[in-house]
């Protein structure tokens, strides 16, 4: 994947994206995001880390779970996530009596548009990750949700307008040169994790600005990809070539079941942003790699070469530069109040 094919299909529609937000909403408006309750409410903070961290050990061991539907092809996986997701998460809104906020995103064609946005950057990540896992590359998973949180951090540099300080500069330039080591050493591009990182980060920054609740949200962008996926699954069925009631009973409950693997995480996820920096969603996010590293090289013994080694060694070392810069950061911070 060349550097102006990311650029062209990566960075100009995140740019068109959070155009849309420069015109403030009216205040109250009951499609903003939650505000802090009266009284004594939980610290944004560890409200952010409640639901982030469910969600990012839920991701670092679904490769398990994905492996058990190897047999079934990537793109079918994933339009059966849309819509089990999507049933999931229908139930969830209207227990909670809150069907009327997702009528009225679809009232507002500004958050239409960023939603469609996200939904095909979410179904991409869907679809990559799992074509990943099940031709045994789950290390470079692994290597792409290591690299994603310095990609979050340059995101919010690049969009958001966060300053860099000097160790976090560091370690970005650290983890490019574990990348470019590893390009070099293997003779291949690492696209697969370089792909789900990127993709991954560019979803969260997106939730990160828009102004739309996140159930609400997640709702409607498996709604949005709900129409395709129907009409694919109903085609397969239609020539009896789909998994749904042709493999056996354990497959067909494997399907249904990716509404929790699926619905549950981004749920977690999709919260914990609203209450997080990127700076904390960023250093959340190596629960997630260190879990599907241990898979990918203890578990399911995918070859660890000298070359990827290092590479992970630049990697681990850019993040524990990050993560002490952030550590002491917080520290001065806090003693400053």
């Amino acid at each position: 994947m060349s550097g102006n094919m990311l650029s062209k299909d990566l960075i100009l529609p995140i740019a068109a994206a959070l155009t849309l937000w420069k015109v403030p909403l009216q205040a109250g408006h009951h499609l903003m995001a939650d505000k802090p309750s009266a009284g004594a409410p939980v610290q944004p903070g560890v409200k952010g880390v409640m639901f982030l961290l469910p969600a990012y050990l839920i991701w670092g061991f679904c490769p398990i779970f994905w492996k058990l539907l190897a047999h079934v092809s990537s793109f079918e996986l994933v339009m059966h996530r849309t819509w089990w997701s999507l049933a999931f998460l229908v139930i969830i809104l209207l227990f909670q009596k809150r069907s009327r906020e997702v009528i009225d995103i679809f009232r507002h064609p500004r958050y239409l548009m960023v939603l469609l946005i996200t939904t095909l950057i979410l179904a991409f990540n869907w679809y990559l990750f799992i074509w990943a896992v099940n031709h045994d590359q789950v290390l470079q998973t692994s290597l792409g949700y290591y690299i994603n949180p310095l990609i979050t951090v340059f995101l919010g540099m690049v969009f958001l307008k966060e300053r860099l300080r000097v160790y976090q500069t560091l370690a970005l330039i650290l983890a490019g040169i574990g990348v470019v080591y590893y390009a070099v050493g293997l003779g291949t591009f690492p696209w697969i994790a370089l792909a789900i990182a990127g993709s991954f980060a560019i979803y969260g920054l997106l939730h990160k600005v828009m102004a739309v609740k996140p159930l609400p949200g997640l709702l409607t962008e498996t709604l949005l990809l709900s129409f395709p996926a129907l009409g694919y699954i109903a085609w397969l069925m239609a020539h009896g070539e789909g998994a749904l009631f042709n493999i056996g009973w354990q497959t067909d409950l494997l399907l249904a079941g990716t509404c929790l693997v699926t619905g549950l995480p981004l749920l977690f996820f999709t919260i914990g942003t609203k209450h997080s920096t990127l700076a904390t969603v960023g250093f959340m996010q190596y629960i997630a790699p260190c879990c599907s590293f241990i898979l990918a090289v203890f578990y399911y013994r995918e070859p660890f070469s000298y070359q990827k080694l290092v590479t992970f060694i630049f990697i681990w070392t850019a993040l524990t530069i990050y993560t002490a810069d952030s550590f002491i950061h917080y520290r001065k911070n806090s003693l400053n109040r």
